[in-house]
């Protein structure tokens, strides 16, 4: 455009044309991305603020240039929205923007790293066990400043909790055509199925989406008994969280594009029972074709608690291992229709109740086996892959052993098999703390029974199987506890020393589960926490940058021409010492270390998950 309406442009955001104030054209590496990208060339000028009151330009070299008022150029504005932090952001209507979506015109706000649109709706409000239906708009006004309601947990939150929230670094103009839409990350919160919220600070897009250049999408569904009850009664056959998924991935699907997202390039990835839900994702013949990657974070199964996360009951075994007991509980029992009696209850009387249901189910439908298929490339998402675990997974998930207990007592306890340890393959240390001893044995046991042996066999099968067509496999060996979750503290932070008063992460300690979450957000200043060393930046960063490469490229490496346009010398160093992040490969199984610096090693563990003798089919080294 002209430079009046160029100014006029950025005076109708609130904003004034860029000045380059400082001479040192500081914004470079934002002009140089462009070029990568290939939508200006390096010698493309820019409107940017009179020079001494004359017309000017600037271009990605950084050559100021007087020009005619008359030329059509691309804009410069100048971006003084403020920061938002996890407990403020300013949603004032300087900062607002609507777009027209879904046959809505959708109302959010732009911090200083991306457009955020919270609290958007992705389904009808549905009948308590009936299954969510994609929302579409009627012309309507929808406000998204804020987050939706969380769904119902404990004694908290809706039923009416279909939301998800939107993080983008851009917006494509509605008129002109959509070439340069972002690659999408669908990210699904953990919490056991019974709990967690897309509106989590910990999931905060705004970093990832900024840094990343992609579109991140958090979620909500439904959760606990609301989410998962199945009963046999032919009509309540369960997997309504699952299904909420999927509405929302329907609803990204439709109408990202919007946002700036390309609805082609969609990643799902999960933690915990995210990843779960990753796993049944692939597996599921509902969402066959609606996302073109899957990462896989500390996926459980295999031994006592994580076995139910990628073995799926029947919908008669899951009854009779919870839904009677809720229906017994509700006095429900003797009730002419059991479901309605369950649905005649207030929804916190449901989440009270001390029995929960909380697993996938073979409903016929969402999930028609009771694994994931990794025999049949026919029956399971092809899709590039990328999965791992933190090193001490299990750390967090069993409990800590009493004073003068039994290694044998304290497996039992744990549900782990107390014949495997001690023994050559699980050893007990024989430190001075013999409590801390049988912790560090059974945490071992728990992480390769619950996470890595199920994982690394996947990864196996679905590599040899030619499930999907390429896998990266990775474990963290740094770790930033969650705040607020760090089972048996202090085992999961960095010790604390007099030079390192917020923890010494080249120390030892439990790199324990959701350890990695702060990095692959990139969060760790937004959630108002220090860096306790001077590679925690660099490592969050290159963690990130891996994550958003495998949604953009399908490879965690990041291309070094990308990370030089845009001036991440830190990643760049990485990926120039370390070399390439190496694909799992037949005969070649080999995982990325993710530590400072990282690197490839061989696969771990792998005599101790044949000496597990888990139940996996399809794990045979």
């Amino acid at each position: 455009m002209p430079l009046l309406k160029a100014t006029e442009a950025c005076q109708s955001l609130g904003e004034s044309l860029w000045a380059d104030q400082s001479g040192s054209l500081t914004n470079q590496p934002d002009l140089e991305y462009l070029v990568f990208q290939q939508k200006f060339s390096r010698r493309q000028q820019y409107w940017i603020a009179p020079n001494h009151g004359v017309p000017s330009t600037i271009d990605a070299t950084g050559k100021i240039r007087h020009s005619s008022p008359s030329k059509h150029l691309p804009v410069l504005c100048t971006q003084s929205a403020p920061y938002s932090t996890a407990d403020t952001q300013d949603t004032n209507s300087t900062w607002q923007v609507t777009i027209q979506s879904n046959n809505e015109h959708i109302t959010g706000f732009r911090d200083r790293l991306s457009f955020r649109f919270l609290g958007i709706r992705y389904a009808q409000p549905a009948k308590r066990w009936t299954y969510s239906q994609v929302h579409e708009g009627a012309g309507n006004k929808a406000s998204a400043l804020d987050y939706g309601s969380s769904c119902a947990q404990g004694s908290s939150g809706s039923e009416d909790c279909f939301f998800l929230n939107v993080w983008t670094p851009y917006l494509p103009n509605p008129e002109s055509s959509r070439k340069h839409l972002k690659p999408v990350m669908f990210w699904i919160h953990g919490g056991a199925f019974t709990s967690g919220m897309g509106s989590d600070p910990t999931f905060d897009g705004g970093n990832l989406a900024s840094r990343g250049d992609v579109v991140v999408v958090t979620i909500n569904y439904r959760l606990g008994t609301l989410g998962f009850l199945a009963l046999e009664d032919g009509e309540t056959n369960g997997n309504y969280g699952l299904a909420d998924q999927i509405s929302a991935l329907e609803w990204v699907r439709r109408n990202i594009q919007d946002f700036g997202g390309d609805p082609d390039r969609i990643t799902i990835f999960g933690q915990s029972a995210g990843a779960g839900s990753v796993r049944a994702l692939l597996a599921s013949p509902k969402s066959r074709g609606e996302f073109a990657g899957a990462i896989m974070e500390s996926n459980l199964g295999g031994l006592a608690y994580g076995t139910t996360y990628s073995k799926y009951y029947s919908i008669s075994q899951e009854v009779e291992v919870v839904g009677n007991a809720i229906v017994e509980e509700a006095n429900c029992t003797n009730a002419s229709s059991q479901i309605e009696c369950l649905r005649s209850l207030p929804a916190m009387t449901i989440t009270g109740l001390s029995d929960t249901a909380r697993y996938l189910v073979v409903d016929g439908e969402y999930l028609q086996t009771s694994e994931l298929d990794l025999i049949s490339p026919a029956s399971t998402a092809h899709v590039p892959l990328m999965i791992g675990t933190m090193r001490d997974d299990g750390a967090a998930i069993i409990g800590y052993p009493s004073e003068g207990e039994t290694i044998q007592t304290f497996m039992n306890e744990s549900g782990l098999p107390a014949s495997i340890a001690p023994s050559q393959l699980f050893p007990e240390p024989s430190g001075a703390n013999h409590t801390l001893d049988i912790f560090n044995t059974t945490a071992r046991v728990a992480t390769d029974g619950m996470f890595r042996c199920i994982d690394q066999a996947t990864a196996y099968a679905g590599i040899n199987n030619r499930i999907f067509p390429d896998i990266f496999f990775y474990e963290f060996n740094r770790s930033y506890q969650l705040v607020n979750w760090s089972p048996n503290p202090p085992l999961c932070n960095a010790p604390i020393t007099p030079d390192f008063p917020n923890g010494d992460p080249s120390l030892e300690y439990f790199k324990c589960h959701s350890g990695e979450l702060y990095y692959v957000f990139g969060n760790i200043i937004r959630q108002g926490l220090p860096f306790r060393d001077e590679f925690d930046l660099p490592f969050e960063q290159y963690v990130l940058d891996s994550w958003a490469s495998f949604a953009r490229t399908a490879n965690p490496t990041p291309n070094l021409e990308y990370l030089k346009a845009r001036n991440y010398i830190n990643t760049t160093r990485q990926v120039e010492l370390m070399g390439p992040w190496t694909p799992f490969k037949c005969g070649d199984y080999r995982l990325q270390r993710l530590q400072w610096p990282s690197a490839m090693v061989d696969l771990d563990e792998v005599e101790q998950c044949r000496a597990l003798d888990l139940p996996l089919s399809y794990y045979d080294f």
